[in-house]
């Protein structure tokens, strides 16, 4: 079809060149979001933030792709439950704010669009709701990181049932024709819901329930002050 996409069939896939294009971009864009901080009156701590920002950002968003990949179980309907793979997307929103943290998550959805979404394209639009919008979400942590207490709790709970609920929208408008024969007939009509959220909330719980282990609150504790630069 052209340089970036192939079709067949009525679907589309990207082309090498449609997935090393989109892998520069997310480069590109990483960078970015280290000059994203508001500036310093001393050019030398600005920079220093400029760089610190670009080196969390760009360590956790290679860490939530790595953990993408390290599946703990399949859902019965679909969709796999990863080893705290979102946390570290929603962990740059609490470090470093809304507009770091929605770029660092529309970084991350172009990295899981080429994993998983790049051989299968409906349209514009189910792609935007697949993965670009919907990862983008994760980022939606940043609204809270000047709350005093429960932040990255707050920031985390929001972020992956925003997630959720887009990619519950492209469900419904692309995906209910391939409904799995063992979901409840009688359920059909919350397809969707129940097949995004039954692995989104299960890894949200054990996310959840690891973050609060007293050694790895610590641990995240000193990490945020070394990420802030505090």
């Amino acid at each position: 079809m052209s340089f970036f996409l192939n079709s067949e069939d009525g679907y589309y896939s990207l082309t090498g060149a449609g997935a090393i294009t989109l892998i520069v971009v997310a480069v590109l864009l990483l960078f970015f979001t280290g000059f994203q901080r508001s500036r310093k009156k001393d050019p030398k701590k600005s920079t220093a933030m400029d760089a610190r920002v670009l080196c969390f950002t760009s360590l956790s968003v290679a860490l939530a792709f790595v953990l993408s990949y390290l599946r703990i179980f399949r859902m019965p309907w679909g969709g796999s439950v990863t080893l705290c793979s979102m946390l570290f997307v929603v962990l740059i929103g609490y470090w470093y704010g809304p507009k770091v943290g929605l770029i660092a998550g529309f970084v991350y959805g172009c990295l899981q669009f080429i994993q998983g979404g790049g051989s299968y394209i409906m349209d514009p639009l189910q792609a935007c709701l697949d993965y670009f919008f919907a990862f983008t979400a994760l980022g939606l942590s940043g609204l809270f990181y000047r709350m005093k207490k429960n932040a990255l709790v707050t920031g985390y709970i929001v972020s992956v049932i925003a997630r959720g609920a887009i990619q519950s929208l492209g469900g419904y408008l692309y995906w209910m024709d391939y409904m799995p024969d063992n979901f409840p007939p009688k359920l059909a009509a919350v397809y969707p819901i129940a097949y995004n959220y039954a692995y989104i909330l299960a890894e949200a719980a054990i996310t959840l329930i690891i973050i609060n282990f007293p050694l790895v609150k610590d641990a995240l504790k000193v990490v945020t002050k070394m990420a802030r630069g505090e």
